[in-house]
């Protein structure tokens, strides 16, 4: 598949490594063409391509967001409306202000999430929300942390959200242990945990760790 993975940051370059690792066509974009970090991420990688945020966006079928929470909005004007169009977008972006210092604050939007704001931007790309509520080392390796632990998943779109489910599972995640939220208005929720991540983060000392949903033994899986 070819992928556009927006944003060069750590996020950015570590699922665009994972990406391009499982024989995907991975382009990394920012908001200039020779964005010296994406031009070291795609030298001899074969198949690799970087650019503008328009530039890879327009060559990918599906498009992951890693820019930014409060630049997320800009950067995909930028990657433009048209080369969006019909697309799968994956959004594992948070809102974060950091203007006040660490921790940083969760930014609300008249009540809705970051992931929703970019669904009415974009009403012809097909938003799904995931990999926001733990650290980008845990994306891609779940298995680095034990345990039961989950991914959430949400969107408006049922076969957009299959095809990220299956995504998720090439990156190691048990289909078990993938938990399907519903619509896009879910990621309100998930945007939310990230003041108790930071939390955690803080008290652990490390952010090898994740989220896990435990049942009663007598309820059904």
């Amino acid at each position: 598949m070819r992928i556009a993975v927006l944003g060069t940051g750590e996020v950015g370059r570590r699922l665009a490594t994972a990406l391009a690792g499982l024989g995907h066509e991975v382009g990394l974009g920012s908001r200039t063409a020779d964005n010296a970090e994406a031009v070291k991420w795609a030298e001899g990688r074969p198949g690799a391509i970087h650019g503008t945020f328009a530039e890879v966006g327009a060559a990918a079928e599906l498009v992951v967001n890693a820019t930014g929470g409060l630049v997320s909005l800009a950067a995909l004007e930028a990657a433009g409306a048209g080369n969006l169009r019909g697309k799968v977008l994956v959004d594992v972006s948070n809102p974060l202000d950091f203007s006040g210092g660490f921790p940083p604050k969760v930014v609300t939007f008249d009540g809705l999430s970051l992931a929703e704001r970019i669904q009415a931007e974009f009403p012809e790309t097909r938003v799904v929300k995931t990999l926001n509520t733990m650290t980008n080392a845990v994306m891609v390796d779940p298995g680095r942390v034990p345990g039961e632990h989950v991914v959430f998943v949400g969107g408006d779109d049922a076969d957009a959200k299959a095809v990220v489910t299956g995504l998720l599972g090439s990156l190691g995640w048990p289909a078990a242990r993938i938990i399907d939220l519903g619509d896009l208005t879910s990621a309100r929720a998930t945007e939310q945990l990230m003041p108790i991540w930071l939390r955690l983060h803080g008290v652990l000392g490390t952010g090898d760790f994740n989220f896990a949903v435990c049942r009663a033994a007598d309820q059904p899986s």
